[in-house]
């Protein structure tokens, strides 16, 4: 059975309040909240090649960032996220509100387009991102998001 957004979702490995203003700060932010969870062993590593992937290729759509990597430093997918007010300026597409950091392993990309897929559509809908710039607490930005995964 494929892995759902919701499966990837947990409320420590979200800071509603980055305090980073550039790319790598955020970044570095959201890595060391999955290192700190136990779902980096790696984190240096891991940032520095999720800082060489974004240079190649950034991650950013219309209305947020998926800033991804695959590689064998993560047994499973794993998914950090960061909320900036302000905006954290990311390519051309302006400052980024909503910055979704995501490890995966070679074996799981198929899982990893699917996660991704899930969550590009739900950021396209207005009410959901207001909802999601609203929350008070992590477990509230995953219910919400959680609430709005197509079943």
């Amino acid at each position: 059975m494929a892995i759902t957004l919701s499966d990837l979702l947990d409320a420590k490995q979200i800071a509603l309040q980055l305090s980073a203003r550039e790319q790598p700060a955020a970044l570095r932010e959201i890595v060391l909240l999955l290192a700190d969870n136990g779902k980096i062993d790696n984190p240096e590593t891991f940032l520095e090649q999720l800082l060489a992937r974004e240079q190649a290729r950034p991650g950013a759509v219309e209305h947020g960032v998926f800033p991804h990597l695959r590689t064998d430093l993560v047994d499973q997918i794993v998914l950090g996220v960061g909320r900036s007010k302000p905006g954290v300026p990311f390519g051309e597409g302006g400052p980024a509100n909503l910055i979704f950091v995501i490890g995966v392993p070679q074996r799981l990309v198929n899982d990893y387009l699917i996660c991704v897929g899930t969550l590009a559509r739900l950021l396209k809908d207005e009410s959901i991102r207001a909802a999601l710039m609203r929350a008070k607490t992590p477990a509230q930005f995953v219910d919400i998001l959680k609430n709005a995964e197509p079943p």
